[in-house]
Order: structure tokens, then C-alpha cells, then sequence
């Protein structure tokens, strides 16, 4: 697989050195939503547009002429970043450029409030990246709970805990069958970068779901954030795989993870959001994550 340029998607030695994303954003210590930004942005290049709703990105890019972005930012209303991403794409394809648009949004802006814009964008086979990064809440405006949110999980309106699942996003998007959508996690930055540069290499709609632990709003110190995105994954509570017209294929620390996955409890003990978990829950997040691990193993190998 090639980029636009022609290079190979898994050259990491073209990797640029230029910084789409400065420093010193207004980030809390320890966003892993920065981190993600920065991969993104190194993979999708300077002609490339992003298009931000009301999310925690919009606010650390900071006030024009002092932002932190070195490319085009259109911010959007919570609820409007796909169908601001399907005009702008095709506006540029119609001027017969190839600018890379990128919609960036938190879970809020995408499980919740723009699940609607995005159906609409994928099923009118929009040429463009969703990317959403996922920490599990409205980071935002407070830790309160997304559909995101994890079962059993403490936020500022669940004080006692979720009591329902995580919604299954993922599935959502891939009812609508667009010719690739992945996930990712901050902590596996060039696995991101390799995806986000794959995904620029295909026409139409692609989707990448990033996992983004939050340290204020999951309550761990700033310095674990990569450390709880590596335990996510290597407990199978977040699995890295990718979708090529409907080809799944499992990657990297995963593919090791799904076999033999690390204790649940590496992964929530560290979580402030967890705290005094109910036993009763925890075995219930067992067995969603043994659930998951399964169905997507056997898709993998082509067992219905």
C-alpha cells in the first residue's frame, strides 16, 4: 500500500520531522489526545484540513493568531463536523485538489451528539477521515458520561458508576461498509501513523477510532498515560485491528494480547474512575471483553 506520493505506508523512516502541532497547547499534562494529534497530522501532511467540533481539541489549539495548529482548522457545532467534512471535500475535489480532510472529534461529538452527521456522511460515501479519539467521556465540559463511557466507570453524572455498556461504535460504522476503518490507541503512535497514512491512500469514507485515556478525567497520575493505554490493550479491554473492505485483520501487541490477555484488573486498579468497583460489574466487564476477544477472533479466521 502507497500514499499519494507513492511511498510506502510502512516506510517509517519517512516519518517528517516538520510539527503540524506545536508546543505549549493549553492540553492538561499528560493528554494523550496531543500525542494522537501530533501522528495524525505528521501522516497526513501541511495540504490537509482539519475539521474540529466542540471537543477538548478545540479548545488546546488556542485563539488565531496564537494557535497551536500549522494547518487549517474549521471549527464546527458539536453536531456538524461529518456534514462540514462532506462540503469541504467535495468543494476541493470539484477544484480537483486532494486535500486530506480530516474530521477530529472526542466520543461526545461522535457516539453522541454527531453519530447522525457521520451515518450520513459514510452512506453518501463522503471522500474523507473521521478520526475519533476516545477518552470515554465529555472531557471537555467535565468528565461527564458519553455513551462512551464504559460500564461500571465513575463520571460527574454516573458518581455511582455506568451501569450500561460501552456503545459498540465500531459496529455501527461498519454496518455502513466503508472501505476502511481501524482502530488505534495513543500509546502505539506509529501503529496510528501507519493506519492514518493507509487510510489517506483510500477514496471515500474511512474511519479511526482512537483510544485517548484522559489522566484528569480517569484519575490516574499525568505520567501513566502511555503506560494505561499499552494495559488496555494488553488486557483485550481496547483491540487494534483494521478493516479493508471488510477484511479484519488484528494488529500488532493485540494479535499476542487475544491469546493470552493480562488480568482486567492491571488495567482498572490504576483508575481513580474505578474505584470500589462492585464485584458483580467487574465480572461483567470479563466477560464483555472475553466476549469481544471471540467475536473478533473468529471473524478474523472466518468462522460465522
Amino acid at each position: 500500500m502507497t500514499d499519494r506520493e507513492g511511498r510506502s505506508v510502512h516506510d517509517l523512516s519517512t516519518i517528517p520531522e516538520e510539527e503540524y502541532i506545536v508546543k505549549c497547547t493549553s492540553a492538561c499534562a499528560g493528554c494523550s489526545s496531543s500525542l494522537c494529534l501530533r501522528y495524525v497530522l505528521k501522516a497526513a501532511g501541511p495540504d490537509s484540513v482539519l475539521v474540529v467540533p466542540a471537543c477538548c481539541t478545540s479548545v488546546i489549539q488556542g485563539i488565531y493568531p496564537g494557535t497551536a495548529m500549522n494547518v487549517p482548522v474549521y471549527n464546527i457545532a458539536f453536531a456538524a463536523a461529518a456534514a462540514c467534512a462532506s462540503g469541504m471535500s467535495e468543494a476541493f475535489r470539484a477544484l480537483g485538489r486532494k486535500t486530506n480532510v480530516i474530521a477530529y472529534a472526542g466520543d461526545g461529538g461522535t457516539a453522541d451528539i454527531g453519530v447522525q452527521a457521520l451515518s450520513g456522511a459514510l452512506e453518501r460515501g463522503t471522500d474523507f477521515l473521521y478520526i475519533c479519539y476516545d477518552n470515554e467521556a465529555y472531557g471537555n465540559t467535565g468528565m461527564q458520561r458519553s455513551g462512551a463511557t464504559p460500564l461500571g466507570a465513575r463520571t460527574t453524572t454516573t458518581p455511582g458508576g455506568k451501569p450500561t455498556a460501552k456503545k459498540d461504535l465500531d459496529r455501527i460504522v461498519e454496518a455502513h461498509n466503508p472501505p476502511y476503518m481501524a482502530t488505534a490507541c495513543s500509546a502505539y503512535p506509529l501503529d496510528l501513523y501507519k493506519k492514518v497514512k493507509k487510510a489517506l491512500s483510500i477514496p471515500g469514507p474511512k474511519f479511526i477510532h482512537i483510544l485517548a485515556p484522559c489522566p484528569p478525567g480517569w484519575r490516574y497520575p499525568t505520567e501513566k498515560t502511555v503506560e494505561m493505554g499499552k494495559l488496555a490493550v494488553k488486557t483485550g479491554t481496547w483491540i487494534l485491528y483494521e478493516r479493508e473492505y471488510g477484511n479484519l485483520t488484528i494488529n500488532g501487541p493485540s494479535k499476542t494480547a487475544m491469546k493470552r490477555p493480562a488480568p482486567l484488573e492491571d488495567y482498572i486498579n490504576g483508575q481513580g474512575r474505578f474505584k470500589n468497583l462492585n464485584p458483580e460489574v467487574l465480572d461483567l466487564m470479563r466477560q464483555q471483553v472475553a466476549q469481544n476477544i471471540q467475536r473478533l477472533s473468529r471473524e478474523e479466521a472466518g468462522v460465522c
